[in-house]
């Protein structure tokens, strides 16, 4: 019996929609006319038959042997190849740099989801622009939001009555996430099961590894200086978990604004302050970092951009950076360095690119 981390018998899909998944493979209970006719429907609503065609939309995985799981976002995609291996052929929807609250689903990508064996998403209103598909989907389909088991009572709040969903920031948050993925591919493939879950402990002790460094580097920052500049509020976990007090010139969600006097307070904050670094998001515009710059420069403070932080989405392809692991290495590193800390120069495992002035 696969071991089994949350209860998957009954799985919202959304955190505001009450979608009833069942644990065990839905679609496998479901006649293929039933299934069919639902996945049709999915694809006329948004457009697809008539291009793509009803029988193409439904594959069968037992003719042509290949499991599909999609994911929507790098973070997740990057956990769900180091759990199944080979076994499963990965699709990652959001590539490197990409804004996951403004993203819009291509045609492409709807045909991924309906084909797909598995598909692990978010949740918490990060894919906001694509939930009312992932929650059609969760009727028929083994759609699994990866942040569902976690309470809560440990969620910042967010906008319109939706929680933060930047919960990777916290390594010992996304270790739950971590657990979610590895019950949901066990359940769906039982055969699967030991090696999964072999690969998660493997994963998990690493885990626990990059958040004992990640409190380690943010602990040699001088206390006055403990406090993170950046373009969106996308660092309250990050904050929380490692001891930095997080300041942010937009919201939550990147379609937020931010004003002028939101610019003000935290060029007043850095000039109080004398603080030595403030931080750009490779996900987001730099304009509004660039301006507290300048009014700080205007006031005749010099602050200086400590580096690209990965926010919402992973570094290039390829790289380390390019995994959730590196990711989260860089950011510790580079904030740590910048504020005065005393960190390894190429990172916990020694593989980060080479560090250069923004």
């Amino acid at each position: 019996m696969p071991r089994i981390h949350s209860d998957l018998h009954h799985l919202k899909t959304s955190v505001d929609t009450d979608v009833s998944v069942s644990a065990a493979p839905t679609h496998a209970a479901a006649s293929p006319v039933s299934r069919r006719f639902v996945l049709a429907r999915l694809g006329m609503a948004v457009g697809l038959v008539g291009v793509v065609g009803c029988r193409q939309l439904v594959r069968d995985p037992s003719k042509d042997g290949t499991k599909i799981l999609v994911a929507t976002t790098g973070m997740i995609a990057d956990i769900a190849r180091r759990l199944i291996g080979d076994e499963f052929q990965v699709v990652q929807l959001m590539g490197d740099g990409v804004d996951p609250h403004l993203y819009k689903p291509t045609r492409d990508d709807l045909v991924q989801l309906i084909r797909a064996d598995v598909v692990l998403y978010n949740g918490l209103m990060l894919e906001g622009k694509m939930q009312s598909v992932l929650n059609r989907l969760g009727e028929v389909e083994r759609v699994y939001a990866v942040c569902d088991d976690i309470p809560h009572d440990v969620l910042f709040g967010g906008e319109d009555h939706h929680p933060d969903p930047h919960v990777w920031m916290d390594v010992t948050l996304w270790r739950s996430a971590t657990q979610r993925m590895s019950d949901a591919i066990c359940l769906a493939y039982p055969e699967l099961a030991a090696k999964v879950q072999g690969r998660e402990d493997e994963l998990v002790a690493e885990l626990a590894g990059l958040h004992e460094y990640g409190q380690n580097a943010v602990a040699s920052i001088p206390e006055s200086q403990r406090i993170l500049i950046t373009s969106h509020d996308a660092f309250q976990y990050f904050g929380r978990a490692y001891g930095l007090t997080i300041q942010a010139i937009q919201g939550i969600s990147t379609e937020s604004e931010a004003g002028l006097q939101r610019v003000n307070e935290i060029v007043d904050l850095i000039v109080d302050r004398k603080l030595p670094a403030v931080f750009i998001e490779s996900s987001v515009p730099r304009d509004t970092i660039d301006a507290v710059v300048q009014g700080a420069k205007a006031r005749g403070h010099q602050v200086k951009i400590g580096g690209e932080l990965f926010s919402d989405a992973l570094g290039s392809t390829g790289t380390y950076e390019g995994t959730y692991i590196g990711m989260l290495d860089h950011n510790f590193t580079t904030v740590a360095r910048a504020l005065g800390g005393d960190v390894p120069p190429r990172g916990w495992k020694g593989q980060l690119s080479e560090h250069t002035e923004q």
